[in-house]
């Protein structure tokens, strides 16, 4: 299978370098990711980008998205699968898709028709300082793996005739064995405060303060209960976005310049 793999850490990054070994074996894959970090862009998008060769691949100055756009359009590939990761760091819940470079990433290529996988592991705050924390390559082997397999089986299973895109999430590797799997849904809870101090205003995600200290609030077939138990989980998910009817919606548009 031909795989466009991309990320938002950077081209250089642990996790890609992870994700491309895993996959080499038996795929022809190019990376086209961004030269320096671009984590949360979410689909941010540029005009004009510099592109270098890179031993991977290539090496864009620019976003996830353009890199994907750039990949797709211009770079005389043709993947039948786009890759991204692997992130350092979760991208859990429904808030997150949207921020994440990653994820947006995925999201990118399934507007072109192009199926994908965005994969991030999870550092649990109470095992290290993910600020300070320099990941190596073993810190994705259970993300590694879990892709590799569902690149195997998900296009032959008719998984993407359903699903634009599969958000995946890791745990860390684990003494006992590798870990089950859990098809997932993204979670609905969102714990986000602002203070006020001075001249600035500082935003915290509380989600991973309560989660360090034990504190799950996501119900069973969450995404985010399923990585923090140990499992590595799979959302099959849609490019937004979705429209519905709306009988009220409709009436305010029938009165409109009446």
């Amino acid at each position: 299978m031909e795989i466009l793999l991309t990320n938002d850490d950077g081209v250089d990054a642990v996790g890609l370098r992870a994700l491309h070994d895993a996959l080499a074996d038996g795929n022809d894959v190019t990376a086209v990711a961004p030269a320096d970090d671009q984590s949360a862009v979410g689909r941010q998008l540029s005009h004009e980008v510099a592109i270098h060769d890179h031993e991977l691949g290539y090496a864009v100055e620019g976003t996830p998205a353009d890199c994907v756009v750039a990949g797709l359009e211009a770079l005389g590939l043709d993947p039948e699968l786009v890759v991204a990761g692997c992130n350092r760091g979760a991208n859990l819940g429904e808030y997150v898709l949207g921020r994440s470079g990653t994820v947006s990433a995925a999201v990118e290529a399934a507007f072109f028709g192009v199926p994908a996988v965005a994969a991030s592991v999870y550092f649990p705050a109470g095992d290290v300082d993910f600020a300070d924390h320099d990941p190596d390559a073993s810190d994705f082997a259970e993300a590694a793996r879990a892709v590799d397999y569902l690149v195997e089986h998900a296009p032959d299973a008719g998984v993407f005739e359903h699903a634009d895109y599969l958000n995946v999430n890791a745990p860390l590797p684990s003494e006992t064995g590798p870990a089950e799997m859990e098809i997932t849904r993204p979670s609905h809870v969102y714990d986000m405060d602002a203070e006020r101090d001075g001249g600035s205003v500082r935003i915290r995600d509380r989600i991973w303060e309560r989660m360090a200290e034990g504190d799950v609030p996501d119900s069973a077939g969450s995404d985010r209960r399923a990585v923090v138990e140990g499992r590595v989980s799979v959302s099959p998910l849609t490019a937004p976005h979705t429209t519905t009817g709306h009988g009220a919606l409709d009436g305010i548009a029938e009165t409109y310049g009446g």
